[in-house]
């Protein structure tokens, strides 16, 4: 009997999952093998709801732990059982294949540029970072306006992807002394992540949700920047002020601040649910931010990464992973946005300032489980080359409607003149639409 309380003490730990939150099991352990002990009744306390335990293990154990079982064939049994049966819920690293990444690229190509579809009515305001989504038989994009002050969210409509109409501010400045009182640039978020779908907002506890970088200070992306969080229990499909939850649910003054985001600017962020549970977790943040490359080297402070966070109220965020998830050695890389396309998410995002590569353009990368992503290492999705986008062509949105893919993104002339621009997968002729001036 004694043998197999040794055995079973020093086993115990494995019955209880690195991530389990019951690890005052581990100290509780001898006392589930006394022969005293209902044996049936407390082994499904061995498994936490995390636990990698497959469900071959779970239902046996009760008999490894019987004061009467003499058999220790058992226990090693049990001991395979849990290493090397397999286990549909633990995350595996899979990359996409470069098969799959080519099939991607040419489903989401755009080569035809159809030139800018929003701008500004004067040169003192920049439009910046489309958000795309729909209800009904009408499109709606949320995006960002720069004043000089700093950046607001507005919303716009159109029937077509092709001509919009502007219908007001969706968060805009304040002067009540909070965080966030002179930069608030929103990203609807819950948009439907299905590719050719119906990229319809979905609800959580009765509300519309919108995450955002916001900051106190006035200027251009004047640190410290802050994710925020708003919310409108109203139609989000017409324009009126969002709610914000009273303080940032993530800063870099965070205690667990990653290495990758240190330095004081945390930038968009775009949020989905997680269905099938991948990262454990209902919802999961995509967003980028400043960090330190080197220790001590101030010409790389400036990059930017994508990273993740994760949360399953959509209020209570927490940093998943200790480093970045999409990143390159020089640079930024940022604003992605995740599309499902087949079996693969897509996330699409910008890049500027490589080594390999001038300005600014957009790319993607794909992945089996929100997690573990693939590069793609082909040409650029959307890069400079027409007048109205020739100093950057970044920021993606992109989505598919009735067979055609639409690439939003931000265009940079030389004047510094931002607005939105879209690229399609058919040729759709050319927009009418120019700057001031132009």
């Amino acid at each position: 009997m004694m043998k197999t309380k040794l055995i079973l003490f020093i086993l115990s730990p494995w019955f209880v999952s690195s991530r389990s939150t019951c690890s005052i099991l581990l100290l509780l352990a001898p006392w589930f093998v006394s022969p005293r002990t209902t044996y049936r009744i407390l082994s499904p306390c061995f498994v936490s709801p995390r636990t990698k335990l497959s469900i071959q293990t779970f239902v046996l154990m009760p008999w490894f732990v019987s004061p009467r079982t003499k058999n220790f064939k058992l226990l090693a049994l049990a001991f395979f059982l849990f290493f090397y049966v397999p286990n549909t819920n633990a995350q595996q690293k899979q990359s996409v294949s470069q098969t799959e990444m080519e099939s991607i690229y040419q489903e989401v190509k755009t080569p035809f540029k159809y030139g800018l579809v929003m701008v500004p009515k004067d040169n003192e305001h920049k439009m910046d970072c489309p958000t795309i989504f729909r209800k009904g038989k009408f499109w709606y994009m949320t995006y960002l306006i720069y004043s000089g002050r700093g950046y607001e969210t507005w919303l716009a409509k159109s029937k077509d992807l092709l001509n919009w109409e502007n219908l007001g501010k969706q968060l805009s400045f304040g002067d009540n002394g909070n965080w966030d009182d002179n930069q608030k640039a929103g990203y609807n978020a819950l948009t439907s992540t299905k590719w050719g779908g119906n990229y319809q907002l979905s609800k959580y506890d009765g509300k519309y949700w919108m995450s955002y970088f916001g900051g106190k200070e006035k200027g251009y992306e004047t640190e410290p920047l802050s994710i925020g969080i708003a919310y409108t229990t109203q139609n989000p499909w017409f324009a009126h002020e969002w709610p914000r939850i009273a303080k940032p649910v993530l800063t870099s003054a965070d205690a667990d601040v990653r290495w990758w985001e240190n330095r004081n600017k945390l930038f968009k962020s775009s949020i989905i649910e997680d269905k099938e549970r991948l990262t454990g977790h209902r919802f999961a943040m995509y967003y980028n931010a400043v960090g330190d490359s080197l220790k001590d080297n101030k010409k790389t402070r400036w990059y930017e990464r994508i990273g993740m966070a994760v949360s399953d109220d959509m209020i209570n965020w927490k940093r998943f992973q200790k480093d970045p998830i999409v990143h390159h050695p020089v640079g930024i890389t940022g604003d992605g946005v995740i599309q499902k396309i087949g079996k693969n998410y897509v996330m699409f995002y910008f890049g500027a300032f490589w080594e390999d590569r001038k300005g600014a353009f957009n790319r993607f990368a794909a992945s089996k489980d929100l997690v573990n992503w693939t590069d793609w290492n082909g040409e650029n999705l959307i890069q400079s080359s027409e007048k109205y986008d020739e100093l950057y062509a970044h920021k993606s949105f992109v989505l598919k409607h009735k067979g055609i893919v639409y690439h939003f993104y931000c265009a940079v002339n030389k004047k510094d003149q931002r607005g939105i621009a879209v690229a399609t997968s058919k040729d759709l002729g050319k927009s009418k639409v120019n700057f001031v001036g132009e």
